[in-house]
């Protein structure tokens, strides 16, 4: 999944034209990634203030060229000219302006004019840089993750599971949110059971399910073993198919070799026309999660859920790509195992697809 970032950006000129200066603030939630600032020669104020909307585009840019970013500044020229509400006139900012489109992709971009005193992070870098402190374009350290795990903070701990085997599974037939909802084989159930007395011996403190046969058939085996009760939340369903329910990969190649290769090719690609895409697939268990971490903090919770949407959350926690679930598998009744820190919603992936509980079962 493309990251999502928030930059603030600011100039300006002592003189207008005068020695003048850009400051920008790159951030990822309420994580600070770079702080840009640099004088710029003599130059105007609304010229200044263009060169600290390209370098905090640059910065993000450099990390995620997929990335979605809203813009903040004061100034309002700026804003309305980037939106495209406004005309420019000027021929250097026409240039600079051009320059901001080509850097990224403005689809992705949206612009929000904020008061000047919301905008002080990048105030002081201009003047600082105005006063010859210079701030260096590299990033500063996004990866906090070994400080939280010798720290004395509580995560909240996630584990999520894929349903057992239904009669689809063992040949590897698509079984989505839309098609004929199978419930657990024998085997299914079996691997329900020994499952539910490892995530038992964990001490889970909330049960949430999807709504389908076999994630409550195996959700009902966890909540057996554990006394919980199943809480069902329709944001957990699997994936649509829509046409393609109950069919190969070897089938559907056959049957519909361009939908297939447009599926595999592209995450916003709807299967089987009526099915859904995996980018609403993330946007959705993302939302989902999002609701876990608020609602349940430093709380142990048990998601009974499906094959993609595991691997969808998965690659979100890692910042992948969302085409890496393509290399990923999630066994039935594998545990997957998230950690998320409440203080700025760090997320760690600590396990995925543990079966070593049940290693004597057919997958």
């Amino acid at each position: 999944m493309a990251r999502s970032f928030i930059i603030y950006a600011d100039g300006g000129s002592r003189g207008n034209p005068g020695p003048a200066a850009f400051g920008a603030v790159l951030m990822e939630g309420r994580t600070v990634l770079a702080e840009l600032g640099q004088p710029i020669g003599i130059a105007s104020n609304n010229v200044a203030e263009y060169n600290g909307l390209l370098a905090g585009l640059r910065a993000a840019n450099d990390l995620d060229k997929n990335a979605t970013i809203e813009v903040r500044m004061d100034s309002k020229l700026v804003v309305e000219q980037m939106s495209g509400n406004w005309q420019i006139k000027h021929v250097d900012m026409r240039r600079l302006a051009y320059e901001a489109r080509e850097l990224h992709d403005p689809k992705l971009i949206t612009y929000k004019w904020i008061p000047r005193e919301e905008n002080t992070h990048a105030d002081n870098l201009v003047n600082k840089a105005l006063d010859g402190d210079v701030r260096s374009s590299a990033p500063k350290q996004i990866n906090f993750l070994n400080e939280r795990l010798v720290s004395d903070e509580k995560p909240t701990t996630i584990y999520f599971i894929r349903h057992g085997e239904t009669r689809l599974t063992p040949e590897r037939r698509f079984s989505g949110s839309d098609g004929s909802n199978p419930g657990l084989t024998e085997i299914g159930f079996n691997q329900a059971r020994a499952m539910a007395k490892e995530i038992s011996a964990r001490n889970p403190d909330i049960l949430i399910s999807s709504p389908m046969k076999r994630t409550l058939e195996t959700a009902n085996e966890i909540a057996k073993s554990t006394g919980l009760e199943i809480i069902e939340d329709q944001h957990w369903i699997e994936s649509g198919f829509g046409e393609w329910d109950e069919l190969t990969v070897e089938e559907i190649m056959k049957l519909y070799p361009q939908e297939w290769q447009g599926w595999v090719s592209d995450t916003s690609y709807t299967p089987g026309k009526t099915g859904e895409s995996f980018e609403a697939v993330s946007a959705r268990t993302e939302h989902a999660l999002s609701t876990i971490e608020a609602d349940y903090v430093g709380k142990t919770i048990v998601v009974v859920t499906h094959h993609m949407v595991i691997k969808t959350i998965v690659a979100n926690v890692l910042s992948a790509p969302l085409v890496s679930m393509f290399h990923l598998d999630v066994a039935p009744c594998g545990i997957t195992t998230v950690h998320s820190w409440p203080s700025d919603g760090l997320r760690a992936l600590k396990s995925l697809s543990e079966r070593s509980f049940q290693n004597t079962f057919k997958i």
